[in-house]
């Protein structure tokens, strides 16, 4: 079965991946801003696009999540979103609401518990061999993606918001709840604007462990990384180090001031996209389900509670 997907919306920096990973299986998109050029054709509405395929890839503004979502669901349209799922908690309700009744597959875009490198930590937690979890220290720090993301009334929030979901996301895997109290400092003092470009997280759960989450756009376009995603894992028998973007070669030029590093490990996009494009054929459940986008929502407007926007 050959599967036809659209992409709603391609405003999202990870857009052109998700395109790739679809190969054939991409039939074109829907872009509501004219000055946003796609790849391949062009529809001049929501609609028609819909009509054309089985499943979508909502890769919008994250303020378009919620009314593409519906839109493609209602149509009976499988859906795999960007992060964040919703920007709040009763917008990512409404859409997995609509997506029980209609029987559809909604998957949130979270490609780190794709990552071999968490795989195998999460296997060796499991195991017991770092025993005990005490606390955990985590980091998602990038480079600001501009743009759409500094308007508030597009993004929802800044570098909190984009960055702390992820790794709420991959602490409820490895900790089996969600955390009971979250609180945050934030600040806008590497790019400016209206939103929050760094912002620090202590979340404590149940059980009586506490983690930390530097989730913040503090890498500068000249840094050797786009960013970074890491876990300092602390059990009472041993330590888990992760670093689920590290693999990879630093390529420097002869003679000019330029560097990049190009990834040797898996290409988590691609895991992902091949679980959704699985599960609508299966009709088994994947991995990142609307409910973990759902959880990670949670956990970010926690977080905003304790500080002014």
């Amino acid at each position: 079965m050959s599967i036809r997907v659209g992409m709603a919306g391609i405003a999202h920096v990870h857009a052109p991946s998700y395109r790739a990973c679809l190969g054939d299986q991409y039939v074109g998109y829907f872009e509501p801003d004219p000055g946003v050029v796609g790849v391949g054709t062009r529809f001049a509405t929501l609609g028609e696009m819909l009509a054309e395929v089985e499943a979508v890839v909502i890769a919008g503004t994250n303020a378009d999540h919620l009314p593409f979502a519906e839109a493609a669901i209602a149509g009976g349209k499988h859906v795999l979103c960007e992060k964040p799922l919703a920007i709040t908690e009763a917008d990512a309700n409404a859409m997995i609401k609509l997506a029980d009744e209609q029987k559809v597959v909604l998957m949130t875009a979270f490609p780190c518990p794709y990552s071999p490198a968490f795989e195998r930590a999460m296997a060796r937690i499991q195991r017991g061999e770092i025993g005990d979890i005490k606390a955990i220290c985590a980091t998602n720090r990038g480079t600001c993606p501009g743009g759409w993301f500094m308007d508030r009334a597009k993004s929802g929030g800044g570098a909190l918001l984009d960055h702390t979901v992820h790794v709420a996301d991959l602490l409820r895997r490895i900790l089996g709840e969600e955390p009971s109290r979250v609180e945050a400092s934030v600040g806008n003092n590497l790019v400016g604007g209206e939103v929050e470009d760094t912002a620090m997280l202590t979340l404590n759960y149940p059980n009586g462990v506490f983690a930390t989450l530097d989730a913040s756009w503090s890498r500068t376009p000249s840094y050797r990384t786009w960013g970074d995603v890491t876990m300092n894992i602390v059990g009472t028998l041993g330590v888990i180090e992760l670093d689920l973007f590290g693999p990879g070669i630093d390529i420097f030029t002869e003679g000019k001031v330029t560097h990049r590093m190009d990834s040797v490990g898996a290409n988590l996009d691609a895991l992902m996209v091949q679980d959704f494009l699985r599960c609508i054929e299966s009709g088994e459940t994947p991995k990142c389900t609307g409910d973990d986008g759902r959880a990670a929502t949670r956990v970010a407007e926690m977080a905003y509670a304790t500080v002014a926007r």
